[in-house]
C-alpha cells in the first residue's frame, strides 16, 4: 500500500510532501516506509516495523490522518486492501 500527501507550494517555496509505503518483510512481518520533504530536493526517510499487517495499516492510518490535519492533501492511493468478503 502506497499513500502519497502533498501541501501546496506557497511564497515561492516548492510543495512539501509525505508518503507512506507498506510492505511485507521475508519473515511475515510489516515496515511501514515514511518519507517525507520538499518536492525539490531529497527526503528523509524513517522505517518502523510491525508484527501484524493489521497493527502497521493503523500506523499508516494514524501517520496519513496526522498530515491531513495538518493540511496536507493526499494525492495518490496505491494498494488499497480489498474489501473482505462475507
Amino acid at each position: 500500500m502506497r499513500i502519497y500527501l502533498q501541501m501546496p507550494a506557497n511564497e515561492g517555496n516548492p510543495p512539501r510532501y509525505h508518503q507512506f509505503v507498506l510492505q511485507e518483510d521475508l519473515l511475515g512481518g510489516w515496515t511501514l516506509i515514511k518519507e517525507s520533504g520538499r518536492q525539490d530536493g531529497g527526503g528523509r526517510i524513517k522505517r518502523e516495523y510491525y508484527v501484524s499487517r493489521d497493527e502497521a495499516e493503523r500506523a499508516l492510518t494514524k501517520a496519513r490522518d496526522a498530515q491531513v490535519a495538518r493540511g496536507y492533501q493526499v494525492v495518490f492511493v496505491q494498494g488499497e486492501r480489498p474489501a473482505q468478503s462475507r
